[in-house]
């Protein structure tokens, strides 16, 4: 990407954007961000959802103090993402593992969320163990024209178990088109031939996304339980390393050198990172491939977000994901994942 030097300018009245000056051009700056919440569910059973491990009487014991512990921690995390550059944070987060509209209004009532005026849309899916995908945005910076899901669809034949649906969300940021697809992938349980199947199936919806309307820009966010040089995100979505290599309808993957490079990831398993947490970009949205670089949203840099109270401090677990319950105990934790956040940049 080509490196540009900011000195900040001024903030803008719109949260989580703010006006910055480079080569004598005033820019604006917006977060996304995806984080994995981690089963956020409330502690009311939903006819038809196997959510009863999340009920007083479950294995979880999850009680009224564990719920709102769990949301005032979720509050915290998802008000701060963005806040590295941009005082009034996210303009869009992405998120999964959320039971229902329940569990998000309750978190849209947190004192972190309202401060910032937070709004979701979310989708009703057909996931048995009753998890959904879902999309929160500062209504200041972020309009949304149009959601909904595009159904997982179980290739060799299946039509017994149901999977998370793609959630797709289509509105302006900064006043240009932007489409952003939340995904959760089949999990590692499964065959990586299921993951394939999704990143297949995004990859069509994306290319007939663009086919109606080319002035999209696109976003593929999630978390895909794999790794971003596993086939389904390097093959099968054409999520490429490199930014030569991004050819039409592909992606860029900026996470691949975050992993392999710098062996930084988003979840630990058995002493390794993984970086399963991804938001990859359309062509569009990268600087090389547009002759008015900063007249359109434009990748500016990423992160994942890692603060102390994130992780363990003790323990067979330190250093990684202080999440919600380990072996059966509450440890009053955030995830088991840690968020990712994307800037982009837009000259006025």
């Amino acid at each position: 990407m080509k490196k540009v030097f900011f000195l900040l300018f001024c903030l803008c009245a719109l949260p989580a954007a703010m006006h910055i000056s480079a080569q004598e051009r005033k820019l604006q700056m917006h977060a996304v961000a995806f984080y994995n919440l981690e089963n956020l569910f409330d502690t009311c059973h939903d006819e038809g959802k196997n959510d009863w491990d999340f009920l007083p009487d479950g294995s979880y014991h999850w009680n009224k103090v564990k719920y709102e512990h769990k949301l005032a921690n979720l509050a915290r995390v998802l008000s701060e993402l963005g806040t590295d550059k941009l005082p009034y944070g996210a303009s869009i987060i992405g998120v999964s593992e959320v039971e229902n509209s329940r569990a998000l209004d309750d978190l849209m009532a947190q004192p972190a969320m309202s401060k910032r005026g937070f709004r979701y849309v979310h989708i009703e899916g057909p996931d048995k163990r009753g998890v959904d995908c879902a999309l929160i945005y500062n209504p200041r910076a972020f309009q949304v024209a149009r959601a909904f899901n595009k159904d997982y669809v179980y290739e060799n034949g299946d039509t017994v178990r149901r999977t998370r649906p793609f959630f797709c969300v289509q509105g302006k940021l900064a006043g240009d088109n932007v489409t952003v697809i939340v995904c959760h992938w089949p999990s590692r349980a499964a065959d990586s031939m299921f993951r394939e199947y999704g990143g297949r199936q995004v990859r069509a919806l994306t290319d007939s996304i663009l086919e109606a309307d080319p002035t999209q820009h696109i976003m593929v966010m999630g978390d895909m339980n794999d790794d971003p040089d596993n086939a389904s995100m390097a093959l099968s979505l054409g999520a490429r390393r490199s930014v030569k290599d991004v050819k039409k309808g592909d992606f860029y993957n900026p996470w691949w050198d975050i992993l392999r490079k710098k062996g930084q990831g988003t979840l630990s398993y058995k002493g390794a990172w993984n970086l399963f947490d991804q938001i990859v970009l359309g062509r569009s949205l990268i600087d090389e491939y547009k002759a008015d670089t900063y007249n359109r949203l434009t990748l500016h840099s990423y992160h994942i977000f890692k603060r102390d109270y994130l992780l363990q401090n003790e323990g067979a677990g330190k250093g990684t994901p202080k999440r919600t319950h380990s072996r059966g105990v509450w440890l009053d934790g955030y995830s088991d994942h840690l968020p990712v956040v994307t800037y982009l940049v837009k000259a006025n």
